[in-house]
């Protein structure tokens, strides 16, 4: 457990900073009917050996979505780069009659997986149907990541504290989803039907299964999720990939195995779970649904300055703390709900006010005073609009 703890004890050390980098995930369509399965080759093929300016780097999720991940800079300079970046992506695809998704979930095909990798192999058997590989092949993210400045668990609590509200803000993935009915952010719906073990908020996974753990200190939580998780698979000297049986944990690793875990193994398999917030020497925020290929600055711009900014965060945290913890409320209702409206437009004014002091161009305030006018303020989610659209 020592080691474990030390590994846990270094995720939340190495980036003292305050810059953001962000990896965006999309759906890929045909652009005269959103129902075609596109195959992967062809979106490599209009994409490959593209320059991008903003020095992102393109890869490609099991399901064949586009994912762009940009180095980290400071916050005008990221979203900057980002953008023209994205406008490359749209523009190269375009012209092989290809187009970004716009939503955090397929609501036209079947989930189909493209790449087979022993990874991908393992995860697919072990995450099972339907849900896993709706998460593998049908969902798209904004996953913001964040340095954990001067105070490391300050920004770990804020960017819990205000989840749900931003998952209700931001909610773009309308369902329904098998079992689930209707969700405004079904892509939500689906990571918490999975394995609770490697999706649930750090710490709320061992209380949920009546365990001990997790309540004090985030890096011995962090370490106590690591050891509790299910262990997804076995990597082996030859680089092929095991799956375990599902009864074991990290702990049970010299069990399912047949040798002690090394620090190698421990680092894997942090990589297999996927809490709403992962410490990784940074601070992957990954609770956000995808919002296509023009609105997604927004997201990256609030997640930013309520995390990091101290006057934003004390102005919103006391309608944030009404909702603290309703994740799967908030993916349901959305600012329907009366109470994640009032804590989005706290939110959301008060980023407004802190962008400027982070250099935040007007462009980009005026993208987020816009998005508050249209869905924040009136307790719509963007989710609305897709709903209108296949009415």
């Amino acid at each position: 457990m020592a080691d474990v703890l030390a590994y846990a004890e270094g995720c939340f050390t190495g980036s003292p900073g305050d810059q953001v980098g962000v990896e965006l995930e999309f759906l890929v369509h045909d652009v005269s009917d959103p129902a075609l399965t596109v195959p992967i080759a062809r979106t490599t093929g209009a994409l490959g050996g593209l320059t991008l300016p903003g020095k992102s780097v393109i890869t490609y999720e099991p399901g064949g979505q586009v994912e762009l991940s940009a180095p980290p800079g400071p916050l005008p300079a990221a979203v900057a780069a980002l953008q023209e970046d994205v406008d490359r992506v749209r523009s190269a695809l375009a012209a092989a009659g290809l187009t970004l998704g716009r939503s955090g979930l397929d609501g036209h095909r079947r989930p189909l997986r493209q790449l087979h990798t022993p990874r991908y192999d393992a995860m697919a058997a072990c995450l099972g149907e339907p849900y896993g590989a709706l998460m593998m092949c049908s969902t798209a993210s904004i996953q913001v990541n964040l340095d954990f400045g001067a105070d490391p668990f300050t920004r770990w609590r804020r960017a819990h504290l205000f989840g749900p509200a931003l998952v209700a803000a931001f909610a773009n993935s309308p369902g329904p989803v098998p079992w689930f009915g209707s969700w405004l952010s079904g892509r939500q719906a689906v990571w918490l039907a999975l394995d609770p073990s490697r999706t649930a908020p750090v710490g709320a996974a061992h209380r949920a299964a009546g365990e001990s753990g997790g309540q004090g200190h985030p890096a011995a939580a962090w370490a106590d999720y690591l050891q509790t998780a299910k262990l997804m698979l076995v990597r082996e000297t030859d680089g092929s990939c095991r799956q375990t049986a599902e009864r074991h944990r990290f702990r049970d690793f010299r069990q399912a195995a047949g040798r002690p875990p090394t620090l190698d193994d421990l680092a894997y398999h942090a990589t297999t779970l996927f809490p709403p917030v992962r410490p990784r020497g940074f601070m992957e925020i990954r609770y956000l649904d995808a919002l296509g290929p023009v609105e997604w600055p927004v997201a990256v711009a609030v997640s930013y300055a309520l995390i990091v900014d101290d006057d934003a965060a004390a102005a919103a945290a006391a309608d944030a703390s009404a909702v603290a913890g309703q994740w799967a409320e908030a993916a349901r209702c959305g600012l329907a709900a009366p109470a994640f409206r009032q804590a989005a437009v706290a939110a959301f004014r008060a980023a407004a006010d802190a962008l400027p002091r982070w250099g935040a161009p007007p462009s980009l305030i005026d993208q987020v005073t816009d998005y508050a006018v249209r869905f924040v303020e009136p307790g719509r989610s963007p989710a609305a609009d897709l709903l209108l659209e296949t009415r």
